[in-house]
């Protein structure tokens, strides 16, 4: 494989200098066209494949000249942490003249490898929300260009964009603090897959209370599923062992919501005995009873500025990280 070959797209010209043959000799080995000689068809058919080489739309006619399909991987369509991203990322691309075809995983880890290897068959670039490394490997073999967002393992290679958690966690610690509690439950995502302590929420969360003089450690984590119920199943999981929290920091606003909800109904008053803050600024925040303390991630701005990469990567630029910084919502949960 050339240098560099996975920090961009393996063109035509590539595969005919290392088969030692023209480029129209390519174009007819790959477009399966007459006036080539089989063994020769065969050699160039393999050395494209070792190279992971894959024709362009345009070459292969699926398309009109000039239009760019931008392929967008989301884990849930119903998750609404998705929509406001899935708004900057169609505004970025529009202005652009660029289509957009959306795919999702379902949350599911053991799907984003076929998510993967049919997006990179009918797209000419790539964002995604990606956790397992095959999958994002598949991605970035194809040579597209791609850019994958949150996750804290991403590739040095991949161009990506990541929220800052770490500064948020201190924030909303510190937060908490201020406000004089000294008990904090963390509820964490069960469903997300841990590949490493350095950057996932709940050691983020453990990091910020040693730093703020709590005595935090594993058990005032509590893991939940990532819904309205997993959080209210949660929040029985913190009251019922006794675990005397008067705070409590949820994974994400879903989370935090249905732990809220849960509190309440079992004769827990927000926020004068359990004070509540959750992670991402959905909409829903604003509107539940009482309005949510969160983090809010601006969510539009992280779909604009990867398609922002994606044009970078299109013009040849190196890959390279946007950071976007959460902003501590304070509201009467805490």
């Amino acid at each position: 494989m050339p240098p560099n070959a996975r920090s961009r797209r393996i063109t035509i010209d590539d595969v005919a200098r290392s088969a030692g043959v023209s480029r129209q000799t390519v174009s007819r080995a790959v477009n399966d066209k007459p006036e080539i000689d089989p063994a020769t068809r065969q050699r160039v058919l393999e050395v494209a494949q070792a190279m992971g080489y894959r024709p362009s739309r345009f070459a292969r006619g699926m398309v009109g000249p000039g239009l760019t399909t931008l392929g967008l991987v989301i884990a849930d369509v119903l998750n609404p942490f998705f929509p406001e991203v899935v708004s900057g990322v169609l505004s970025a691309a529009d202005e652009r003249g660029w289509q957009v075809a959306i795919y999702s995983t379902g949350s599911a880890l053991e799907r984003e490898s076929a998510v993967a290897a049919t997006v990179v068959d009918h797209v000419d670039a790539c964002v995604a929300f990606l956790l397992d490394p095959a999958a994002i490997e598949l991605v970035q073999r194809s040579g597209m260009p791609f850019v994958l967002l949150d996750n804290e393992h991403r590739p040095a290679a991949v161009s990506g964009g990541r929220i800052d958690f770490a500064t948020g966690m201190r924030q909303a610690v510190g937060h908490l603090v201020e406000r004089g509690h000294r008990r904090i439950a963390m509820l964490d995502d069960r469903g997300r897959p841990d590949a490493g302590d350095r950057g996932t929420r709940h050691s983020l969360f453990l990091r910020a209370a040693t730093e703020c003089g709590l005595p935090a450690d594993g058990g005032w984590v509590f893991p939940a599923a990532n819904s309205l119920d997993g959080g209210a199943a949660a929040m029985d999981d913190v009251l019922d062992t006794g675990f005397g929290a008067t705070a409590v920091l949820a994974y994400n606003d879903l989370i935090a919501i249905g732990a809220m909800r849960r509190a309440r109904d079992r004769g827990v008053s927000v926020p004068e005995d359990c004070a509540f803050v959750g992670c991402d600024g959905l909409t829903l925040s604003r509107l539940v009873d009482p309005p949510l303390t969160t983090l809010l991630v601006d969510k539009e701005l992280l779909g604009r500025a990867a398609v922002q990469q994606v044009a970078a990567l299109m013009t040849g630029a190196q890959a390279r990280e946007t950071v976007i910084v959460p902003r501590l919502v304070v509201r009467a949960s805490s």
